[in-house]
């Protein structure tokens, strides 16, 4: 068994491809059109076979107030693994990204904490064993 698909919950579909491929560096793997919404996923161009991130709109009742309320509580709610959290950290700010968490250790991970502009903390950590 191995995890294929994980998804975040976007308030935008077109704004979170954007967002997830022009800044962070991730490339679509499918943009399939259904019904209002679209079967969006992106991958790692590391790893293009590797799991998909589903951009999945938040229509749900119950979406909205979750994000809202890990986002008040400063939780990310998925952590993206990155080889060296200082240099993403100047690259992103860089292009603009808002992070809540600078790069913070926290004995064997380094961690920083940046807003997606789709509703989400998201998490880049950088395992150091």
């Amino acid at each position: 068994m191995r995890v294929t698909l994980t998804s975040v919950l976007v308030d935008d579909q077109d704004k979170a491809l954007a967002f997830y491929t022009d800044v962070l560096g991730f490339v679509t793997k499918h943009d399939i059109p259904m019904g209002e919404a679209r079967w969006i996923t992106v991958v790692s161009p590391e790893d293009p076979d590797g799991v998909e991130l589903v951009l999945e709109p938040d229509g749900h009742p119950a979406a909205k107030p979750f994000k809202a309320a890990l986002v008040a509580d400063g939780i990310p709610f998925n952590s993206l693994a990155v080889t060296d959290v200082h240099a993403e950290y100047e690259r992103l700010t860089k292009l603009g990204v808002v992070f809540t968490q600078p790069p913070t250790e926290m004995g064997p991970v380094v961690t920083a904490v940046f807003d997606d502009t789709c509703g989400n903390l998201m998490q880049i950590a950088e395992y150091r064993g």
